[in-house]
């Protein structure tokens, strides 16, 4: 091993920092979660009748990334398994609809988490959907279901799976089925037909912002077991709290910030975090995330930022709607994929504005109407870095 290994190996194992850098990961669930005791006891007295080994009511949960839906949910789901009588057969299952996103899978990971077995792939969803009905049937108990990120699913498989397991209470007799739907769209319903919004949606939480005195009590308490005494300069975690509450209050970017300012300082061979260290975290976590949002992106919301980043190239520094849909027509020519309507493509580019990957403003043009002037908000070296992994986008890049 060369000598600079061993002094950054070295250096890591003997952090001057850290103390627990786990403690600051947003998956840690501690015991405490500050600034959410409402949040903690409305969701509790929902789902409280499982105790009685009652089906609780379905229940939604709203609220921007980072304002702590999962972690009250798993909170409040580890106090009703630690209260539940001995005699009760009390499920959880967790699933992630952002990796699991269709319906195939959601029913193949409730499957296995009963211990039914189907295979990956290849069954009929209506068969899957059989099989864990009465495997769920032979439990003889509660399962409450939680389905995070619930939006992901409904919008690339549409809301099947939704109503067949809001309805399977009618099928079964010894089993009770509870749904807890996480959401960071606030309009998600929208998605939903009238049948599934109904029996869904029994109940509804909303889930504010954190504010940056919120954000900070949240820091501090991780902090004190995360870090080593005095290591913190003094205005650290006050400036992760305040850039985090101006990202909608996710408390999620604030333990980002704090820790990866903490691993800088470490890297850099320092026994202090500073002011300077929570800037540079800054910077690297916005380049991640631009990165990570167009690797997440749906096939041709890819290609209309391509057609936006093409013509910018061109010249086009703003684009009109219709410029961008002619070059995105091209595109799709080029790599043989069945074009979208001008209308959808206009619906993704207001998706794209939303996350910040391009800017769409309307202007008028006189007695002309008006038209929306389309152009890219982030850099050509994250562009590249997010979409080069697709080789199939790869070769328009050039």
């Amino acid at each position: 091993m060369s000598k600079s290994l061993d002094e950054l190996f070295d250096r890591i194992l003997r952090s001057k920092i850290f103390k627990n850098r786990e403690l600051l990961r947003p998956d840690y669930i501690p015991d405490e979660l500050p600034h959410r005791e409402n949040q903690i006891l409305s969701l509790a007295k929902i789902l409280a009748p499982a105790l009685q080994g009652e089906r609780p009511s379905n229940v939604f949960l709203y609220g921007l990334t980072g304002t702590g839906k999962t972690a009250v949910t798993r909170h409040v789901l580890k106090a009703i398994k630690e209260r539940r009588r001995p005699d009760l057969n009390l499920t959880t299952i967790y699933i992630n609809c952002r990796h699991d996103d269709t319906n195939y899978r959601v029913l193949a990971r409730l499957c296995e988490e009963i211990n039914v077995n189907v295979p990956f792939t290849g069954l009929a969803t209506a068969e899957v959907f059989r099989r864990f009905r009465e495997g769920a049937e032979k439990l003889q108990g509660i399962i409450i279901v939680v389905l995070d990120e619930i939006d992901a699913l409904v919008k690339k498989s549409g809301d099947d799976v939704l109503y067949k397991l809001t309805r399977i209470h009618t099928e079964l007799k010894k089993t009770k089925i509870c749904i807890i739907g996480i959401t960071n769209d606030l309009k998600f319903t929208d998605y939903l037909s009238a049948r599934v919004r109904s029996t869904l949606g029994e109940e509804e939480l909303v889930f504010p912002p954190y504010t940056a005195p919120e954000l900070e009590d949240i820091l501090k308490m991780r902090a004190r077991d995360a870090f080593k005494p005095r290591v913190l300069e003094e205005g650290v975690i006050k400036l992760c709290a305040a850039l985090a509450a101006k990202e909608h209050g996710d408390a999620r970017r604030a333990l980002d910030l704090l820790r990866i300012a903490g691993e800088i300082a470490e890297r850099e061979g320092m026994d202090k975090v500073t002011i300077n260290h929570v800037k540079k975290a800054h910077r690297e976590i916005e380049r991640d995330r631009v990165v990570e949002v167009l690797k997440t992106l749906p096939l041709h919301s890819k290609v209309v930022v391509l057609s936006i980043y093409l013509l910018n190239k061109a010249g086009k520094t703003k684009a009109t709607t219709g410029e961008v849909y002619g070059m995105y027509r091209s595109l799709c020519n080029r790599l043989r994929l069945d074009e979208l309507t001008q209308r959808r493509v206009s619906d993704l580019i207001n998706e794209l504005d939303m996350l910040g990957i391009i800017n769409a403003k309307v202007i008028s043009k006189g007695r002309y109407g008006r038209t929306k002037i389309v152009k890219l908000s982030i850099s050509e070296k994250s562009l590249r870095e997010g979409l080069l992994e697709d080789e199939f986008l790869s070769r328009a890049l050039g």
